[in-house]
């Protein structure tokens, strides 16, 4: 069965984002992009790939379907990019959109928790898991789904902002079973659900 996985950025206080959807103030280090865009390019937007240096016939190593809330699409959208991850099976999961004009998105207006625990039970493209990409609303109606956290957490307070769950209090208890540490002081953690 597939796994959902939850790959975020993430500051010391919790945040994934600032009040207005900022991320920009991660200090991502050169030795981090490099290790991001050798060990997750799926998680580089179709965009952004050539100019991170990602071929386009480098394969998704980790996932083949993206899961996310519409607080993480919009900004694409606004920024005329109507397919932010081609190179993934993508689904936005938003009560208040009307319609997405791109065809290979789908928009989900039902119950994220069903679409999740069919997606689990298909092979998927790729037969590769499903990447949970945000973001905190979304992670915390899905927080019983999540199979495996990867946060990468900066050296940075935000003081307010997104978090990184949101909703009903609900804890679930994950082990960390790898971490890693770069220059520019942040760290990405794994998580399994115990």
């Amino acid at each position: 069965m597939r796994k959902l996985v939850y790959y975020v950025a993430v500051s010391l206080d919790g945040y994934i984002a600032g009040p207005g959807g900022e991320v920009d103030f991660y200090p991502l280090g050169d030795d981090m992009a490099e290790w991001i865009n050798t060990r997750y390019p799926e998680s580089v937007p179709t965009h952004m790939r050539e100019h991170a240096g990602i071929a386009p016939d480098v394969p998704n190593r980790h996932w083949d379907t993206l899961i996310m809330g519409r607080g993480t699409y919009e900004p694409a959208l606004a920024a005329g990019i109507a397919s932010p991850y081609a190179h993934l099976e993508q689904y936005v999961v938003s009560s208040t959109l009307d319609r997405i004009d791109d065809p290979q998105i789908e928009l989900v207006r039902t119950d994220p928790v069903e679409l999740v625990r069919r997606l689990k039970k298909e092979e998927g493209p790729h037969g590769k898991d499903i990447w949970l990409c945000g973001g905190g609303t979304l992670a915390g109606a899905l927080i019983d789904e999540i199979d495996q956290l990867v946060f990468k957490s900066y050296p940075v307070l935000a003081g307010t902002g997104v978090p990184v769950l949101g909703g009903a209090f609900r804890p679930a208890r994950f082990t960390p079973v790898q971490r890693r540490e770069f220059g520019n002081g942040a760290q990405v953690t794994w998580f399994e659900r115990m």
